[in-house]
């Protein structure tokens, strides 16, 4: 079951409401990844506390672990991680790309060797269709080629040409209908979502959507952006594509990214983000505040008794200084990981409350314009 509607918009930007078999969440909408069904270094209730309503998870890695038996055991993947809200799982199409040459694609699906046990291992459309079933992921995503900007082919750097761009994103084409059928064989009560591919070139990226929606799909996301192009070239296709998508269903930008790019999709017209970005820049001691960047490496904040952002209401911030975060990075403790994990999905959630309330109030213009002047400031 889905049911999308757009409540304001603000030229391109949406304000909406998405019912899916889990839960309503609210839109524009951040998703926190968690890969293995665990978002790495806060529990389901801090995730719940930070605001996140609907988090992501593998289809490829929990295919690999825990396996599909140990999670039909449980019913699926909400009540094996303790998780009562929405989830998304991605195809596997993504992990199966970063695979490079250990892997072997053709026309019907992909050929790898398990990067856990080195188990010879088959990826179709079809399997994938099976494994986000047995998980019950509320939204689905179709198996597609991320198509790369760029390849290495014998230690030289080659960026894809338009020619192989296209046949990649025909290839996705006919997995989205071989999706599309497979899901509905298997009676599937969830949403599936198209992938729009194309690779840098506007045409391609035309002719993808064309294609998918001709399936009626009741969502659509855009893939192969923030796969190693530079930034101008993602913000052009993002410009290009987002507005579009279909206007009467919900528009999914993967993978990206920075807080600016999560502004620049929601003035494009994206309703749902998602990004590894803060949970791992965090436990990399780079922290995300309204006033722009913090590494809290830094030997200036050793004896800092500010919190991380003096705006902020999360829980790091209400009790702990930038000293102490600073000793516990320095001391390797796996509390700094937390601390700093639940301040940057807080930050990452707060903002995308922070363009709701914007958006619901007639005010985005000038909420972009301040959140541009507060992240130039600096901490």
């Amino acid at each position: 079951m889905l049911q999308f509607t757009v409540h304001h918009t603000a030229g391109e930007a949406r304000r909406g409401t998405l019912t899916l078999n889990h839960g309503v969440i609210d839109t524009p909408q951040f998703m926190p990844v968690g890969t293995y069904g665990t978002v790495k270094g806060i529990t389901p209730d801090g995730l719940k506390a930070a605001g996140a309503q609907i988090i992501l998870g593998n289809t490829f890695h929990l295919w690999l672990r825990p396996g599909l038996d140990v999670v039909r055991q449980f019913g699926g993947l909400h009540r094996f991680i303790g998780w009562d809200a929405p989830i998304l799982t991605d195809s596997g199409g993504f992990q199966v790309w970063s695979l490079g040459a250990m892997r072997k694609i053709s026309e019907e699906g992909v050929r790898f060797a398990s990067p856990v046990n080195g188990d010879k291992l088959f990826l179709t459309p079809e399997v994938s269709m099976q494994i986000q079933t047995v998980l019950n992921s509320d939204i689905v995503m179709q198996f597609d080629e991320c198509t790369p900007y760029d390849v290495d082919r014998g230690g030289q750097t080659h960026i894809t040409t338009e020619l192989e761009a296209r046949e990649s994103m025909e290839l996705s084409l006919r997995w989205a209908a071989r999706c599309k059928s497979e899901f509905a064989r298997l009676d599937n009560p969830n949403a599936l979502f198209g992938i729009v591919q194309g690779g840098m070139f506007e045409p391609l990226r035309d002719a993808s959507l064309d294609g998918l929606a001709a399936l009626d799909l009741p969502g659509y996301a855009i893939g192969g952006l923030s796969v190693g192009e530079p930034k101008d070239d993602m913000l052009r296709l993002l410009r290009h594509t987002a507005p579009r998508l279909p206007a009467h269903k919900p528009r999914y930008l993967m993978g990206v990214g920075t807080p600016e790019d999560l502004v620049d999709g929601v003035r494009a017209g994206i309703d749902l983000f998602d990004c590894v970005m803060p949970t791992r820049n965090a436990r990399n001691g780079h922290l995300f505040t309204r006033f722009g960047d913090l590494r809290i490496r830094n030997a200036r904040y050793k004896q800092d008794e500010r919190p991380i952002d003096d705006t902020c209401t999360c829980a790091t911030c209400q009790q702990f200084s930038r000293a102490y975060l600073h000793h516990l990075d320095r001391c390797g403790e796996m509390l700094f990981g937390m601390l700093a994990t639940t301040h940057n999905l807080h930050y990452y959630l707060q903002l995308m409350r922070d363009m709701r309330t914007a958006l619901d109030a007639g005010a985005f213009d000038a909420f972009v314009t301040q959140f541009h002047a507060d992240r130039a400031r600096g901490v």
